[in-house]
């Protein structure tokens, strides 16, 4: 599978903005792929600020975002601020080239910033199904949940977008690497760069992992796209003759 990592600046709380800026950046993949991921809250930066920016899933970011499918014949996914039944998610979209989508609400709300009192937390764990390959959806600080990410389901890959600040960036690099290895499945990381409202700084660090730890993309730091081709026949191989996964612990989620 070939996947398109985004890694951009973001505009605060300007989906127009960033929805335009995104869209040319895309733009300039120069090779055919079949899925571009775009960062956490893509579309505002990760604001707090959910009631005037949030948007319903009819809106125009996810209108925007089912057209670059169709157009781009790949499929779509970053996380976006949405409103429904009068409460605001950090909600990571799945479009398929079709236009349908699945989604994953953010289980692991960053209580440091607040974000637990500004938005609902997800309940599910979320595999999606595309091209043959099973892809965990996970969004920033569910990195620092290994429980919640082990591989019970045999997922291919597993899918991390952010908004990650700089000072913590050792643990974004080291974590990224062990959910890879202790779950011997492709890891993909994309976070944002530049300065946020807050005056946060992002420096990216957006990265391909493969099942034993090792860098398909080393960790990058410019304003680009970068494109990875996973190769799911050599992670099966793997698997099958290391076989770590057989002797899993097995447990329950309370939620």
């Amino acid at each position: 599978m070939k996947i398109a990592l985004i890694q951009s600046d973001l505009y605060w709380e300007d989906a127009s903005k960033n929805r335009k800026n995104l869209e040319s950046k895309i733009n300039q993949i120069d090779s055919e792929v079949n899925l571009i991921v775009l960062p956490e809250m893509f579309s505002t930066g990760f604001t707090m600020n959910a009631s005037p920016v949030a948007e319903p899933m009819e809106g125009e970011t996810v209108l925007w975002m089912k057209a670059i499918a169709r157009q781009k014949n790949c499929a779509v996914t970053g996380s976006v601020i949405i409103i429904e039944n009068e409460q605001y998610y950090n909600r990571m979209l799945f479009v398929f080239p079709s236009g349908e989508l699945n989604y994953y609400d953010k289980r692991h709300l960053f209580t440091l910033a607040g974000e637990d009192k500004s938005y609902t937390a997800g309940t599910q764990k979320v595999i999606v199904e595309y091209l043959n390959w099973k892809i965990c959806l996970q969004i920033c600080y569910d990195l620092r949940f290994p429980v919640f990410a082990r591989n019970v389901e045999n997922y291919d890959l597993l899918l991390y977008v952010a908004n990650w600040p700089k000072v913590r960036t050792n643990a974004w690099d080291a974590l990224l690497k062990a959910r890879a290895i202790e779950n011997l499945s492709y890891v993909i990381g994309v976070n944002r760069i530049g300065v946020d409202a807050n005056n946060y700084e992002y420096i990216g660090h957006s990265q391909a992992v493969d099942y034993l730890g090792n860098y398909i993309l080393e960790p990058q730091e410019t304003e680009n796209a970068f494109v990875v081709d996973l190769d799911k026949n050599k992670m099966l191989e793997t698997r099958e003759k290391l076989d770590f996964l057989s002797d899993k612990d097995f447990f329950e989620i309370k939620i």
